[in-house]
């Protein structure tokens, strides 16, 4: 249904006004990071991870594209941090103006200023630091990954819609997890939910699938989560996927586990199959011969951006696509129950966010009952007041 409704979009616009045919070449830049194994085997990334969803986006742009005489291709690089500025510029002098990044905060920032010289279009395809969306964002940096901020705010809803308000934090001890567990403090304080107790527990190293790696983190934990203020749910900060998986079956006074563990927000998820998910998995398994996963996920949908953009604009120049997309006359499809949009205060696409147990979708964020003056998906992360990002000139 979704390709009909695309094939004949793209029939209507052929007959309504003709349009220059474009070669549209985008790149997916993909940062490797040295990291311990997952805690678990399923956990494990493959290869092609986020490759996978610009091949998928590639095909789903060119159908319209055929139509039209555009084409796509994507240009798809994995490198080790040390060789990702000389891959960027390799990009760049290619002619690659439309890029994917996925990468840390650091190594994004960094990467994006240089794509800024050439004029480049960046898509965050990975980063969820809520502060490249405010004092740290930049103009030609686009975000389609949530930000903690959204995540946070996306399961702290739940909990107040279920009237679980009374919180118990447990946060790791590494950066990652500490920016996580203050994106979940001002969720808490932002929908009147009330952390009675905040928890860090140590990351002290280790091999977590051995043995005593994971024995060791088992036995601390009920030990750990003793003499507790009374709580109605945990939530877990753990970024470093250090010890959050273990919570579920190992609390002290039994509770329900959200966050990094137990019901975690997501992007997608491979059970995902509502408003028409099934054709997008599909599609996406008869391609890969695999389930999908975020980064894959958040790839397709940048390309997707990209491509609805040419479609709609007849441009594939970065600033025409920006331009587009940050403009009311954007929207996508994407999966989701309602169409994507963005921010035009700071570049972060607006979307539903899913509230998977590993097992189905449990919830969707927004809740019933979080109102916005513009959209129920601005409930969702940092509104223009919370944005101290002053590169996007609203006009």
């Amino acid at each position: 249904m979704h390709r009909l409704s695309v094939l004949l979009a793209a029939a209507f616009m052929m007959l309504a006004a003709p349009v220059a045919a474009l070669d549209v070449r985008a790149g997916v830049l993909r940062v490797d990071y040295p990291s311990l194994l997952p805690i678990s085997r399923y956990d494990l990334k493959p290869e092609d991870l986020g490759f996978a969803g610009a091949a998928l986006a590639d095909e789903d742009n060119g159908t319209t594209g055929s139509f039209l005489g555009h084409s796509f291709e994507t240009t798809t690089v994995a490198v080790t941090p040390e060789e990702a500025d000389a891959a960027l510029d390799t990009l760049l002098a290619d002619g690659v103006r439309l890029i994917v990044v996925l990468a840390n905060a650091e190594d994004l920032l960094r990467l994006s200023d240089r794509a800024a010289e050439e004029g480049a279009l960046v898509f965050n395809a990975m980063a969820h630091d809520t502060a490249l969306r405010s004092g740290e964002c930049r103009a030609n940096l686009l975000h389609i990954t949530p930000s903690d901020a959204m995540l946070a705010d996306a399961v702290v809803q739940y909990a107040v819609w279920k009237q679980w308000s009374d919180i118990l934090l447990v946060e790791g001890s590494n950066p990652a997890d500490i920016l996580l567990g203050e994106a979940f403090e001002n969720a808490a304080r932002k929908f009147g939910a009330e952390i009675v107790e905040t928890r860090v527990f140590e990351d002290t190293g280790g091999s977590r699938r051995t043995d005593s790696g994971h024995v060791l983190v088992q036995r601390q934990l009920p030990v750990f989560m003793q003499d507790a203020p009374e709580h109605d749910v945990v939530i877990a900060a753990d970024r470093s996927d250090v010890f959050a998986s273990y919570l579920p079956y190992h609390l002290w006074t039994p509770r329900p586990v959200m966050g990094s563990a137990g019901l975690r927000p997501v992007s997608v998820h491979p059970s995902h199959e509502a408003w028409g998910a099934t054709q997008f998995q599909t599609r996406f398994e008869e391609l890969t011969g695999r389930y999908v996963q975020e980064a894959d996920y958040d790839t397709w949908l940048a390309l997707r951006v990209v491509g609805e953009a040419v479609t709609r604009a007849s441009t594939a120049e970065p600033d025409g696509i920006r331009d587009y997309v940050l403009s009311d006359a954007f929207e996508l499809a994407a999966f989701k129950g309602v169409p994507v949009t963005f921010r035009d205060w700071n570049g972060q696409l607006r979307q539903p966010v899913l509230l998977f147990d590993d097992r189905i979708t449990v919830s969707v964020s927004p809740q019933d009952g979080f109102l916005h003056q513009r959209s129920p998906l601005d409930s969702l992360g940092l509104d223009v007041p919370e944005s101290q990002c002053t590169a996007f000139n609203r006009g």
